[in-house]
């Protein structure tokens, strides 16, 4: 599941992590503030302005991802223009120092990625990288050359935090073309609003990634976080028809 850095203070954050770890997240991928998130929707946008303007951002992230890593696999989930501007082998070395298993940058360059893969790479990282939807075969592979660990594939082509219905057959039609081009496991999020959405997508997949509705939870009423992960984590642990 997908939560920001920085959202609450590091005393009810390291809290809700302990909750939600507890409630049924099996790994956590967590957000830097960007004041740019032009990938995500207004929930995760508010989430990260909230946390920008808390600031010491790198700093709250470093120490979330340390207290995520002790309960779960974790990774950071970022824009490029702060692994830039930090220096990118800086950066992967720190997170991989507070027990980040990877990194994902969701809007890296095409021009930047193979340098960052062995950036990430010599830290110990893995470099999961986003699969649009609009990818030609062309370009899929160019992304399976410097991706690692996993491939993210979007269930809807909007931005995060989208609450309508999926078209199935085209998000399976998507993961099969992935799937025979890239050989690395794939992860789809975006769009996965409600628990049953979740059970439909979790057998084209190999994980299934929640934002928003945690998002959304955390920031309107902290405790109910806890229900809104156990509730999707028990609908992708029933068995599959």
């Amino acid at each position: 599941m997908f939560l920001p850095a920085g959202l609450h203070t590091a005393t009810a954050e390291h809290r809700n992590l302990n909750a939600l770890a507890r409630a049924g997240a099996d790994m956590f991928e967590v957000g830097l503030a960007h004041s740019d998130a032009f990938l995500d929707g207004p929930v995760i946008q508010s989430a990260y302005h909230t946390a920008l303007r808390r600031g010491h951002v790198l700093n709250r992230a470093l120490r979330t991802v340390e207290h995520a890593a002790s309960l779960r696999p974790t990774v950071l989930m970022t824009y490029w223009d702060p692994v830039a501007s930090h220096d990118p082998e800086r950066f992967a070395h720190q997170f991989a120092d507070a027990g980040a298993a990877g990194i994902m940058v969701v809007d890296l360059p095409d021009h930047a990625a193979g340098t960052w893969q062995r950036t990430a790479a010599k830290a110990g990282l893995t470099a999961p990288r986003l699969a649009p939807r609009t990818a030609t075969d062309q370009e899929l592979g160019a992304i399976q050359q410097t991706a690692s660990g996993w491939l993210y594939a979007p269930a809807a082509t909007t931005p995060t935090g989208y609450r309508g219905p999926l078209d199935l057959a085209a998000l399976a039609a998507a993961i099969q073309r992935v799937r025979a081009t890239v050989p690395l496991p794939i992860v789809a999020g975006i769009g996965i609003s409600t628990p049953a959405l979740a059970a439909a997508v979790a057998p084209l997949v190999d994980a299934v990634v929640i934002g928003t509705p945690v998002v959304r939870a955390l920031q309107q009423s902290p405790d109910s976080a806890r229900a809104t992960v156990a509730a999707f984590a028990d609908a992708l642990r029933m068995p599959q028809h």
